[in-house]
């Protein structure tokens, strides 16, 4: 049963479909998965065995009985802990939600369900996923399976540890800095940064924000592209959705790219990188060639996009946390997540509103540069994965890190243009430690990046590489 765990979800999924594995044995081959590597990765905090068997059952006699099925059917998933799911603990990593119970789904929730998902629990998060290293108070930190002395990146760390493990073959994330694409990087698996509005947030305390977005993880790029036809798709509840049906994404990833013209950066021109990033990264650029682009060294000018992002996200933790702080004290909150909302409270509507300002500047800067170049690709982590016992890298080759994201701008520089962009197992370190690259594209072409990656990835095959402390189950 242990090789059902290192299906891709679309075997698997058709596997179901074609009654020559039951819901049921999908679920319990990855229930004892989970059984013998979580307690020493803990990436999997609220376990449910007995309501996913339930659910499983459930969706076999549906199956029996001739129903129609959703594109996710008999699939397991464990959700992030700061999604909420209805009737199941939800604590976002934090002690004053320690015991919440929500009374109703997210809309990426309930899109998940209604595509025949089995809920088998939540996966760890940093509290209220702040920072990209998956650890708080509630349930201790999740361990990186590729070296458990390192960290698997965050916010959605959990979800990718849990996929890189065999424990769940698709998992739910979402990202404001890069919290789908960081520890995708760090873990060896795919995790997309959808366009805002393509997979729909319900509710939402600013349902206009747009930092922020709900995505898919996958060990596979046709992974993503499998979920992404269950959970994108317009909501009327949700004002910045796009209009574009789920359904392009079960269109053929298959595509031609002889004289495709991409840009490679190993820095933006300005970010510190540490080499063993770079030198994994660049061993691959060859293989671009191989698929008949034409890659060429080239940014676009990323000047003020470290202010722009610092700035809207300050002004973003102060609206999420403001009630928060006033219900529970301050001193209920890590102290960087108190640093980040100080930093919103201290902000003046004139530096809002020329931040707003700036970033249409460099949106159509990079718009522009994009005219010429299709894609961006440049690394999706600064770093390797780090300690388990640091908070977050404080400097890079000698480049001092100021505050506790300053180590993440390859990705957060990227979340202010609004562009989609994806994380693709891309190598490992000398030290067998995994690398992301990251693969940018036009404003709105969400499918050409999955074609990119699916191509770079069919070229590479890094996702086959185990995990070692999986090598007993293979």
């Amino acid at each position: 049963m242990s090789e059902l765990v290192w299906k891709t979800a679309v075997e698997l999924a058709s596997l179901i479909k074609r009654g020559e594995v039951s819901a049921i044995e999908a679920l319990r081959a990855h229930l004892a998965q989970i059984d013998a590597l979580n307690p020493e990765l803990n990436a999997i905090v609220t376990y449910l065995p007995e309501m996913a068997l339930e659910l499983a059952r459930q969706a076999d006699e549906k199956q029996a009985r001739g129903e129609a099925l959703g594109v996710l059917h008999g699939l397991p998933i464990a959700h992030k802990d700061a999604n909420e799911t209805k009737g199941i603990r939800t604590t976002m990593g934090s002690p004053v939600y320690s015991d919440y119970i929500p009374e109703s789904d997210d809309l990426i929730i309930a899109r998940l369900k209604a595509a025949g998902c089995i809920t088998l629990g939540k996966t760890n998060v940093p509290e209220f996923g702040a920072g990209s290293h998956t650890f708080n108070r509630v349930f201790g930190a999740t361990r990186n399976p590729y070296d458990l002395s390192r960290t698997c990146g965050g916010s959605s760390g959990g979800a990718a540890v849990a996929l890189a493990a065999g424990m769940i073959p698709i998992a739910d994330g979402s990202d404001l800095g890069g919290s789908l694409r960081n520890p995708a990087s760090f873990c060896n698996v795919v995790g997309f940064r959808p366009s805002p509005g393509r997979v729909p947030a319900y509710p939402a305390a600013n349902a206009w924000a747009r930092l922020g977005v709900d995505g898919p993880m996958g060990r596979t790029v046709q992974d993503v592209a499998l979920m992404l036809q269950a959970i994108a798709g317009y909501d009327p509840r949700a004002p910045m959705s796009l209009d574009e049906p789920a359904s392009v994404f079960a269109n053929d990833l298959e595509r031609d790219f002889a004289g495709v013209k991409i840009a490679y950066s190993p820095d933006l021109g300005q970010l510190p990188v540490e080499p063993s990033v770079t030198t994994t990264i660049e061993k691959q650029l060859p293989v671009f060639g191989g698929l008949g682009c034409q890659l060429e060294r080239a940014q676009p000018d990323f000047r003020d996009a470290y202010d722009i992002f610092q700035t809207l996200r300050a002004w973003s933790f102060e609206l999420s946390f403001a009630e928060r702080f006033a219900e529970f004290g301050e001193d209920q909150f890590k102290e960087t997540i108190r640093w980040n909302v100080a930093q919103g409270k201290d902000l003046t509507a004139g530096q809002i509103s020329r931040t707003e300002a700036r970033r249409t500047e460099l949106f159509h800067r990079v718009r522009e540069f994009l005219e010429t170049y299709e894609f961006l690709l440049l690394p999706t982590a600064q770093v390797p994965p780090f300690f388990l016992e640091w908070e977050y890298p404080t400097a890079i080759n000698g480049v001092a890190m100021e505050t506790y994201i300053d180590w993440m701008m390859s990705c957060a520089f990227i979340t202010v243009t609004e562009l989609p962009a994806i994380s693709v197992p891309c190598g490992f370190t000398d030290g067998g430690l995994p690398v992301g690259l990251q693969i940018v594209g036009r404003p709105r072409s969400d499918f050409s990046v999955l074609q990119l990656a699916y191509a770079f990835q069919e070229a590479t095959r890094f996702y086959e590489r185990k995990p070692p402390i999986c090598q007993k189950q293979i």
